[in-house]
């Protein structure tokens, strides 16, 4: 079988890149979205227990059983049968981060509730003592530089980072999280599969195909190759890189006829299928059911502390063009009041008084009112509570006072844009007037404050959209002068799976920012730009291919600033592309993009329709919202992007 992770005819391994500094572990949060645990919870040795590392350091850094005695658990754990699978499950962050995250809790409780898996935590601090010859080892991966941990990691526990180096004697590697769904080429050489999708929908038939792999095709570990096999014949969702590679044009715009004639540096050209098992085009799985998720776990050292976490929505049914949160995460569902959210919420009231309303768009749960009401009962008015996002045309007064009194400063919402214009373009049905009615709604209930969330740089945005932007902060401030207002501004990012993912980055963005921020700040309005060199790494990352794994080992150890990006792209820039392939280009919609195998909750078709409704919008200067109805998808003929 070709060995799929070379780069090209003649040239470099990765693994001739390999000997770099391990990177420092980053603290940077980023957070998506019973009873004290028991002596047999916190003693329990999984697997072998002879551990092959032990990542902590008595000296400096608290233990992970005093971590472990803290918490609190909303399950009870299962002991492991003699012979089960031993998983180690990481999150490429330190403690507090990845205990706070949703989904590591419940991929963790998971496999501490199966019979016949026997898991150990691991973070960059701290760990269970590790199973000297694990069987599978997982990822959470929620924040793209985290790549760099998960890598040191993998050494630390002396498994070859890249795929295509590991053989029989070494463990399954896996993925999962919002970036490899979104995703996973930048980072596929280092993953032996990933599950792309919801994990309540992929967990059980994963983790039993593996328990059945390895009982089948032993006696021992089983061949690796064939247990992927399986995995990706049996399993929808499960995507195996090593089965699919890459080709890209030659440098007269044809595409090249085998790994052999690939041009490096020219555009990518589709992905071909070098096994047969796998399917050719791998689809995201999507839970449908109404009981969404909730903490497993509560800590005092949770970045929230002892906060329970509850899902009360999943998706968005706005669809804001650029919006990946929406469109990846689709269809919009919620979750059952009295058969879910109520049970769910009294169970957390049980063991903490914090509670947090997770969601896109939480107050649109058909429902939420209700919920409202159930929460604001006398009896319930120790409660401290949270909410993850609330939409702007849904602000009431019943809303904010509830809010005031359960001891929440301030409201979040996202306008993107003060300019009617730029909130058509990107599907933002929100008028002028529902934003100053929030303001004006959040001051009267009793909040401090308000927090706007806005964009610049957004395809089809002109200089007077920004004046807009800056002039409806200036009309807020003078109709609700009591509130504390923020103004929090990035630029646009393209993502995979969404109508925008064939815009690039404007580079007009960081100078409008810089004008945003004058004009704001000398009236006493706290403006938090999201950083444009940050913006335009994020755009690199979500829209690369493999041959950007080669500068991303590069600049491993190196820091995680755009200049060293920079500097480890012109490094290795006899195998891949200038960065600004992936972050400033406009792609034609009718080609091919590194992730089109992997097919998200919407057909390319429908992202095009929806591209060129929003381009529709780009020409119009009138105020009337179009809609899009009357319009079959099959009917729009692809454009390529202006």
């Amino acid at each position: 079988m070709a060995e799929v992770y070379l780069i090209g005819h003649g040239a470099r391994s990765l693994s001739t890149l390999l000997n770099k500094p391990s990177s420092r572990s980053t603290s940077r949060l980023t957070v998506y979205a019973g009873k004290p645990r028991s002596g047999g919870n916190a003693s329990k040795q999984k697997g072998n227990k002879k551990p092959a590392w032990t990542p902590t350091n008595a000296n400096s850094k608290p233990k992970m059983q005093n971590l472990a005695g803290e918490e609190i658990l909303l399950f009870d754990s299962v002991a492991p049968s003699k012979d089960a699978l031993r998983v180690i499950y990481a999150y490429p962050n330190e403690y507090t981060v990845g205990i706070t995250s949703l989904g590591y809790q419940l991929v963790w409780a998971f496999f501490e509730t199966h019979p016949y898996v026997s898991v150990s935590r691991l973070f960059t601090d701290v760990g269970d003592p590790l199973p000297a010859s694990p069987d599978l080892v997982g990822f959470s991966f929620a924040w793209e530089l985290d790549y760099s941990n998960l890598l040191t990691l993998l050494e630390k526990m002396n498994i070859p980072i890249l795929a295509s180096d590991r053989d029989d004697s070494h463990p399954i590697i896996f993925g999962g999280g919002p970036v490899l769904t979104a995703n996973p080429e930048p980072y596929a050489a280092f993953f032996d599969c990933v599950l792309l999708g919801d994990g309540e929908e992929m967990l059980g038939n994963f983790t039993d195909k593996m328990i059945e792999a390895r009982q089948q095709l032993g006696p021992g570990r089983p061949p690796r190759e064939r247990v992927l096999e399986v995995l990706a014949a049996s399993v929808p969702g499960v995507y195996v890189p090593q089965f699919y590679k890459p080709l890209y044009s030659d440098s007269d715009g044809k595409n090249g006829d085998s790994a052999d004639d690939n041009d490096q540096l020219g555009d990518f050209a589709g992905m071909e299928l070098v096994n047969g098992n796998a399917p050719p085009v791998v689809q995201k799985q999507t839970y449908r059911g109404r009981d969404l998720a909730a903490s497993t776990v509560v800590s005092p050292k949770m970045a929230w502390e002892n906060i329970f976490m509850v899902e009360v929505v999943r998706s968005c049914p706005e669809m804001c063009r650029f919006c990946m949160a929406s469109y990846l995460t689709l269809p919009f569902r919620s979750a059952s009041l009295e058969e879910s959210l109520i049970p769910t919420i009294e169970k957390g009231l049980e063991v903490t008084d914090r509670i947090g309303l997770l969601g896109a768009s939480v107050t649109q749960h058909p429902e939420f009112n209700n919920l409202l009401k159930w929460l604001m009962q006398p009896e319930r008015e120790h409660i401290r509570l949270s909410i993850a996002s609330v939409r702007t045309n849904t602000v009431t007064h019943e809303l904010t006072s509830a809010l005031a009194s359960r001891g929440t400063k301030s409201l979040t919402v996202a306008v993107e844009s003060g300019s009617p214009r730029v909130r058509r373009i990107v599907n933002k049905k929100l008028e002028q007037e529902d934003i100053i009615r929030a303001a004006v709604v959040a001051q009267e209930g009793g909040l401090q404050g308000l927090k706007l969330y806005g964009m610049v740089g957004v395809p089809g945005e002109e200089e007077a959209d920004v004046d807009e932007t800056i002039e409806m902060m200036l009309s807020i401030k003078r109709a609700a002068p009591r509130l504390r207002l923020t103004l929090g501004c990035s630029t646009f990012v393209p993502k995979a799976h969404t109508p925008f993912q064939w815009y690039g980055v404007r580079t007009e963005a960081e100078k409008r920012l810089k004008r945003i921020e004058k004009a704001l700040v000398k009236e006493g309005i706290t403006f938090r730009p999201e950083s444009y060199k940050w913006s335009v790494q994020q755009a690199v990352l979500s829209r690369g291919d493999r041959r950007l794994t080669a500068a991303l080992l590069a600049a491993r150890g190196q820091g995680d600033s755009l200049g060293v990006f920079r500097k480890a792209a012109k490094e290795v820039s006899d195998v891949m592309p200038p960065l600004e392939y992936y972050w400033q280009k406009d792609y034609d919609p009718e080609v091919p993009l590194p992730w089109s195998h992997l097919e998200g909750p919407l057909p390319v078709l429908t992202l095009r329709k929806h591209l060129l409704d929003a381009q529709e919008q780009m020409k119009s200067s009138g105020e009337e919202w179009e809609g899009e109805e009357g319009t079959a998808a099959e009917a729009i003929a692809p454009a390529a992007v202006a």
